[in-house]
């Protein structure tokens, strides 16, 4: 085992979009385990758009990453030492190791991960927080029935392709909205969506509702809600009378700083609140950790669909801890094909 660990830090927080002069890498001492505590050599890290908002100093549902301190994040890896009757070296546990090489836990606060059902990384993605945001998400908040029309917008990331699959097999349609040709392909033949539209190929708002319009000749049912922006103004006009919207995210907006304060959001207040009044529209955001024990039953239903490819899974793999930064620019960026994990080792 080596004796040094490599993490990723906040140098300092971004004005906008992120770059590269906001990270640093710093070399340090492997930590030591106390009582009850667990190390874990991390083999993969996630990438997920809810980090940009922990590099503001603004209030929010968790405290920010201070200037200095780690970047934080979901990783998975071997336990390499243990003080905790739960694990043992040589078993996989995920945790929020954060950007880094090494992590030590609570054994509490880990959940162990078996390699004889599947890659550990799905651990990272289909199996963790996106994909039981996407399914919360969607059964719990967006109550979905057969026959309805569903839309998603970055419909080939982890929580996207989960709300499309999953509501694919209650018997909706489901309309995609992706970045690019190449991502609305995937949405239609790997994860199985009706149709994808790419919302690059618009300039506005209503150009994107126009043809939203034709994949939804009898309106939108349920729009589940990770990016906003462009992609929410072209769908609100379009919900039917009853409609749910889960909220997750708004990603459009992050690079803005204060997730989302002063962001360039023509859709104003009086439209949007009128539309939910005379709609009688259901809104409801949710942050995925207030729900975790639900997760056992999550995984009980999921696991076996992922184990038998009924539910189809796409990981985007950047090698190398010190690639990190780039990658998660790149995600904010939609630059990523799927779930947007690192390769530490």
């Amino acid at each position: 085992m080596t004796d040094q660990m490599h993490r990723i830090n906040l140098a300092s927080r971004p004005d906008g979009a992120p770059t590269m002069e906001n990270f640093k890498m710093e070399t340090g001492p492997v930590p030591t385990p106390g009582e009850g505590e667990v190390l874990v050599r991390v083999h993969y890290m996630s990438l997920d758009p809810y980090m940009r908002g922990r590099m503001d100093d603004a209030k929010s549902y968790a405290a920010p990453v201070p200037i200095g301190g780690t970047m934080e994040g979901g990783a998975v890896g071997e336990v390499i030492a243990s003080n905790s009757d739960a694990f043992k070296p040589g078993d996989y546990a995920f945790g929020m190791f954060g950007w880094a090489t090494h992590g030590v836990q609570p054994a509490k606060m880990l959940r162990k991960v078996d390699p004889a059902h599947g890659p550990i990384t799905a651990s990272l993605g289909v199996l963790g927080m996106p994909g039981f945001t996407g399914y919360h998400g969607l059964t719990e908040i967006g109550r979905p029935k057969a026959g309805e029309t569903l839309v998603v917008a970055a419909a080939t990331g982890p929580v996207g392709s989960m709300v499309g699959q999953v509501a694919k097999s209650m018997g909706l349609r489901t309309v995609g909205i992706a970045g690019g040709a190449d991502k609305c392909k995937m949405a239609v033949e790997t994860f199985g969506f009706d149709a994808c539209l790419d919302h690059r190929a618009y300039d506005d708002a209503k150009a994107l509702r126009e043809a939203l319009k034709a994949e939804c000749p009898k309106g939108i049912d349920i729009y589940f809600e990770n990016v906003g922006g462009k992609v929410l103004e072209a769908v609100m006009p379009l919900m039917n009378p009853h409609g749910r919207i889960p909220i997750c995210g708004m990603i459009a907006w992050y690079n803005a700083g204060g997730l989302g304060d002063g962001a360039n959001a023509p859709l104003t207040a009086p439209k949007l609140w009128r539309t939910i009044l005379v709609n009688f529209l259901s809104v409801q955001g949710f942050i995925i950790s207030n729900h975790w024990n639900q997760f056992p039953a999550f995984l009980s239903e999921i696991g076996p669909k992922v184990a038998s490819g009924e539910i189809k899974v796409v990981e985007d793999v950047a090698e190398g801890l010190e690639n990190a930064p780039q990658a998660f620019i790149g995600l904010l960026q939609g630059k990523n094909m799927g779930k947007q994990i690192v390769k530490v080792i």
